[in-house]
Order: structure tokens, then C-alpha cells, then sequence
């Protein structure tokens, strides 16, 4: 079996996860491959003493590998998408960060719930993306031009809102005034759009969300569509350029780019357990029917 293992350094328990990782698969004779740049901090830090095979693009990962670990933060799963992409290979999320709606995995649950996915006990949780086309086509959005949690449009070098003309399948909804627009997956739905009052939706939705980033009129309200939708934004301002973001990749581009936004043609497979399902975990994260009074 072999496993790829992708990740991010965080200097509190980095080292303790990756050594409980490791330690547990070579137990197992899995065949690990770090992504290059991972392992070359690990090596640096004498976290990792010894050599491994090691991958660093997209290209060099394939179909023989059964699941890419994932050691961070929910931005580390949205990085490693860029590495998966279509190729269908499960992402394990092992959460070294603070708030984990993906990487749901804790340090204390690690071989218990790394033994299930030896034994193929868990389930694949399908993740719709967002594509872009922008016109005229800008380079950064050329090869990566997908987002697993959202795409988003915002001001740039201005204190100025900016106004978002917005269609939906080629009919005109409305001019959003604000400082930004973002249109979330399901996925997406627990991160940035939710911070600016968006609706939490379930993975397994067929939908998306449009949500305005602090709207000058205050009846501009997130709005539910589905996600067979095409949406195209036209951006107006007082200056020349407005960012678009794709999760955490981001460029400027001239106000005269129109993008257009729709579902792209393939998923990611996020590993999910019992233990660790998704009302668990929003249940847990957002505090769900806690109450001091009981």
C-alpha cells in the first residue's frame, strides 16, 4: 500500500503528529511519500532523520496511491487539493491547527482512525469545486483554476466600495454595492462566506452560495443556488484593479475582467468517519446546543 503525506509546519505538535504517523504506517509496511517540500523542513528540523521517496507536483502522484494524508489545518486539505485534483485519491485531513471543519482528525485519534483506513472502514465524502474563466484570460488562473471553497472577488488598494454586477445563466440578478462577493461550496459554507453571515450547508447539497462581503444596502442577503448555475460578475470601482481569490490563491486583475464562475467537472474525496462526521463536527466547532445552564 502506498500513501502519499502532504503538510504544513506548526511548531507546537508538527513533530509529535508526523512521528506518530510515520511510526504507525512503517509498523503497517506502507510505503510513505512526502511531498518534497515538507519533507525537506521535517529533515531540516531532525523531525524526519531518514530519506523517503518524496513527490512535489501533481504529475507524480497516481492512481497506486490509496489516500494523501493531510497534516495541518483546513487550508492545508485546500492546498492539497491542488496536488489530488481529478485523480480521485481520498485526502485524510490530521488537524494540527485551531478549527477543523476538513482536517477532523485529533492527535489522540490518530491510529485508531489511521487502522480504519487500512481496514477500509470510513466513507468517501464526494466535495463539489468552482471553476473560473476570467476574459481577457489571466496566467494565474490558466492551470489552477478551480476552488474548493470558494471564489471571491474583492477590493483592491481602496477604502471604496466596488460594485459587482451579477448574472445568473445569463439573466441579470442585481449590482451588488460592497466591498467584496464570494460564492462558496458546501464545503465552503463554514469558512469565509459563514464569517460574513452566510448559511452552513450540509457536503452532500447540490447548491452554492452567494454571499455579499459587508453590503451597502443592508437587504442584500446571501442567496442559495444551484449548483449547475453559471454566474458571471462584472466588476465596477473607483480603481483600476479588484482581486480574485480562489481559495488561497490570489491576483489582481484590471476592473475590466469579466469572470465567470460555474461547477468544475470533478470532485475531491475527503475520508470521513463515524466518529468524525460532518454534524459531529459542526455540532462540536460551532457549539451547537451548548448552553452554561445545564
Amino acid at each position: 500500500m502506498k500513501i502519499a503525506i502532504f503538510g504544513q509546519y506548526y511548531q507546537n505538535n508538527t513533530a509529535e503528529i508526523v512521528n506518530k504517523v510515520v511510526t504507525f504506517l512503517e509498523t503497517k509496511q506502507v510505503s510513505i511519500h512526502f511531498e518534497n517540500a515538507f519533507l525537506k523542513i521535517l529533515q531540516e528540523k531532525n523531525i524526519i532523520t531518514k530519506n523517503f521517496p518524496s513527490y512535489s507536483n501533481y504529475e507524480e502522484l497516481n492512481s497506486d496511491f490509496e489516500a494523501l494524508i493531510s497534516i495541518g489545518g483546513d487550508g492545508t486539505i485546500l492546498k492539497a487539493a491542488t496536488f489530488v485534483r481529478e485523480k480521485n485519491i481520498p485526502i485524510i485531513g490530521i488537524n494540527a491547527g485551531r478549527l477543523g471543519f476538513l482536517a477532523t482528525i485529533q492527535f489522540e485519534n490518530i491510529e485508531t482512525l489511521l487502522q480504519k483506513v487500512l481496514l477500509k472502514e470510513y466513507c468517501i465524502s464526494k466535495r463539489s469545486l468552482l471553476s473560473i474563466t476570467t476574459s481577457p484570460e489571466h496566467e494565474n488562473f490558466s492551470v489552477l483554476d478551480f476552488a474548493l471553497n470558494e471564489v471571491t472577488v474583492a477590493r483592491k488598494d481602496t477604502t471604496s466600495m466596488i460594485t459587482i454586477e451579477t448574472y445568473l445563466d445569463g439573466e441579470y440578478l442585481t449590482s451588488y454595492w460592497a466591498d467584496g462577493l464570494i460564492i462558496s461550496t458546501p464545503t465552503g459554507s463554514t469558512g469565509y462566506s459563514l464569517s460574513c453571515g452566510g448559511p452552513v450547508l450540509t457536503p452532500n447539497v447540490s447548491s452554492f452560495v452567494i454571499t455579499p462581503m459587508a453590503p451597502h444596502n443592508l437587504n442584500a442577503r446571501p442567496l442559495v443556488i444551484k449548483d449547475d448555475t453559471e454566474i458571471e460578475l462584472k466588476v465596477s470601482g473607483r480603481e483600476e484593479q479588484y482581486l480574485i481569490s480562489l481559495d488561497s490563491r490570489i491576483a489582481a486583475v484590471s476592473k475590466d475582467t469579466v469572470v465567470k464562475i460555474k461547477k468544475a467537472p470533478f470532485t475531491i474525496s475527503i475520508v470521513e468517519f463515524k466518529e468524525e462526521s460532518f454534524l459531529n463536527t459542526i455540532r462540536k466547532k460551532l457549539l451547537w446546543g451548548a448552553d452554561k445552564r445545564n
